[in-house]
């Protein structure tokens, strides 16, 4: 068990009479004689739980002897679900983001699930690259129930006024930014943080991550991100939010403060609940050197190592990301199907908004790079900032997030 691991025990079964109550208790039959099982989860908008209570309910019916308890962690998820998984009490089926999946995969916690499959499960069937983030040394411990990639949202009035084609490539994202900024509105919002620009620092061939250190202080990966800062320090084209009284890129997008943004799929009904009178479009995220990329975040469905009713457990996992529960789930479009055959089904790769996030689910980059990503993440996105307003250069911001990194991740091996 990695140190990380241990430590989070030694801190956390002082507290976990605290959560308990809030922990599920060991999975037992129910009174009818049914396997009840546990499912986990953070909580969704109201359309996104009536979907899954809808697939369960379906689940359910096609599986008559089990019941699925399904237990919304509504804060620090991953807290709690570590405090749960350490004192026994963490239920049989739980969602795992592809960002949290290599550290519990190295704890031992998981069970790989690849001997239950069945060869009409498909498992070709799924996006490559988000069932390769849960997997590890030829086992699978998760299958994905869903994704997002990044996609350019662009505002069409701003782009007509303007005369500008919607950007290619990175170099033209640049020069459209320029064109498009004007008083009160910048050309291009920014997150100034890793998860969306991992891509970019990596475009250079540099690492961001490299035998579980952080290498993003190089060379090559503060080539790839330096356009970020050029574009808000040279060409004042660019900024993040909250300059503009924004909470998120989305919003600053939808309040007509910024031209573009590189955003999700999350960011499409919101828009439209929110913003509905914006005329907007999306396209691929431009090409950098020559080459298509995006990121993807996507969660799984996984099986605590722990429970005692693992053929039941399965059977909740191999329906839910199996092609009739995946369908029911993504059916509404606020999260995409990881499985190709249903992407085409529901017909998501024609949609003309959504089109675009589906082309980047085979190329993209996944948000996951080892077991210390999230240690690294928070040094980059403190010292990152600071570079991007401004207060210090790009390398020394990274050479200084580095070096506390790593500093970190060695006291946790």
């Amino acid at each position: 068990m990695k140190k990380w691991f241990k430590s989070f025990l030694a801190v956390t079964l002082f507290s976990t009479s605290v959560v308990a109550g809030c922990s599920q208790e060991e999975s037992s039959k129910t009174a009818d004689g049914k396997t009840e099982i546990v499912l986990s989860g953070w909580g969704g908008n109201p359309t996104e739980t009536k979907l899954l209570q809808q697939t369960i309910r379906d689940f359910e019916k096609e599986n008559p002897d089990i019941k699925v308890k399904h237990d919304v962690i509504a804060d620090q998820y991953m807290d709690v679900l570590k405090t749960r998984l350490i004192g026994g009490t963490a239920a049989d089926v739980f969602y795992l983001d592809a960002f949290e999946a290599p550290g519990l995969i190295d704890a031992g916690v998981l069970e790989p699930l690849d001997k239950y499959v069945k060869k009409d499960f498909d498992t070709a069937d799924f996006e490559k690259p988000l069932l390769q983030a849960f997997q590890q040394n030829g086992k699978t411990y998760g299958f994905p129930k869903d994704y997002s990639t990044l996609a350019l949202f662009y505002n069409k009035e701003m782009f007509e006024e303007a005369g500008v084609e919607v950007p290619k490539t990175w170099s033209e994202l640049q020069e459209a930014a320029k064109k498009l900024t004007k008083a009160g509105v910048y050309g291009f919002g920014v997150m100034p943080e890793l998860a969306r620009l991992y891509y970019l620092a990596e475009s250079k061939g540099g690492q961001v991550m490299t035998d579980n250190k952080a290498s993003f202080a190089s060379k090559e990966v503060t080539e790839g991100l330096q356009s970020i800062l050029d574009m808000r320090l040279k060409d004042k084209s660019a900024a993040q939010p909250n300059e503009v009284g924004a909470d998120s890129g989305i919003e600053m997008f939808g309040q007509g403060k910024a031209a573009m943004v590189l955003e999700g799929n999350w960011a499409i009904p919101y828009l439209g609940d929110t913003f509905p009178n914006i005329s907007y479009g999306t396209a691929e995220v431009p090409t950098v050197a020559g080459k298509k990329d995006t990121m993807a975040f996507t969660v799984a469905y996984v099986m605590n190592k722990e429970t005692k009713h693992k053929e039941a457990a399965w059977r909740l996992i191999e329906y839910l990301t199996g092609k009739e529960g995946m369908k029911t789930w993504t059916s509404k479009g606020y999260a995409l199907p990881t499985r190709k055959s249903v992407a085409k089904e529901l017909e998501f790769a024609d949609d003309p908004l959504r089109g675009a996030l589906v082309a980047g689910a085979s190329y993209a980059t996944v948000w996951q790079d080892g077991p210390y990503l999230p240690i690294a993440l928070t040094n980059f996105n403190n010292q990152f900032l600071s570079a991007f307003l401004g207060q210090q250069s790009l390398r020394g911001a990274l050479e200084k997030a580095q070096k506390q990194a790593n500093k970190e991740i060695r006291i946790n091996e």
